[in-house]
């Protein structure tokens, strides 16, 4: 994959924290899969979506994705908002379950999948953040990113299979 010049810039290179987090993340196979599906029919605009699970003391344990509408019709192909609607109708089938959303997925078509300033901008504390690399049209690589202590930078997550 050609790296777009603007994830060389000082300004994309400022929002990585280059220590892994020390916590990681344990992501169910079925959860992965509907990133990648999500990423791969979403190209080549970016892809979107919620991750449930719980957080403790050992990291993140993503039991599901859910798939939500990228509702950014002006910038869709390097930009996502999370439609509303679907964001409220994974919180209400989640207060079923005894678990909680505890991240943000989405996709970089045809870009690294590493964070940008903008998704610092949107980031939450405490939130699991997997960017999913999708180029021309097939996945790439999928990487997992939270917010260092500061709240300041991304930094790696580390990742197992469930």
């Amino acid at each position: 994959m050609i790296e777009p010049e603007r994830f060389k810039s000082s300004a994309y290179v400022r929002v990585l924290d280059e220590q892994a987090s020390a916590l990681q993340a344990l992501v169910s196979k079925g959860a992965e899969q509907v990133m990648r599906e999500a990423a791969e029919r979403g190209y080549p605009n970016e892809a979107c979506g919620l991750l449930v699970g719980r957080l403790d003391d050992q990291g993140w344990h993503v039991d599901a994705a859910y798939e939500v509408r990228n509702i950014n019709e002006a910038r869709a192909a390097d930009r996502f908002v999370l439609d509303p609607e679907g964001y409220q109708r994974v919180d209400r089938m989640v207060r079923r379950t005894g678990q909680e959303i505890i991240g943000v997925f989405h996709s970089h078509p045809d870009c690294p999948a590493r964070p940008s300033p903008t998704d610092l901008d949107n980031a939450w504390e405490s939130f699991l953040y997997p960017i999913v690399s999708v180029d021309r049209g097939c996945v790439h690589e999928i990487r997992y990113w939270s917010l260092n202590a500061t709240g300041k930078r991304f930094q790696p997550v580390p990742v197992r299979a469930s």
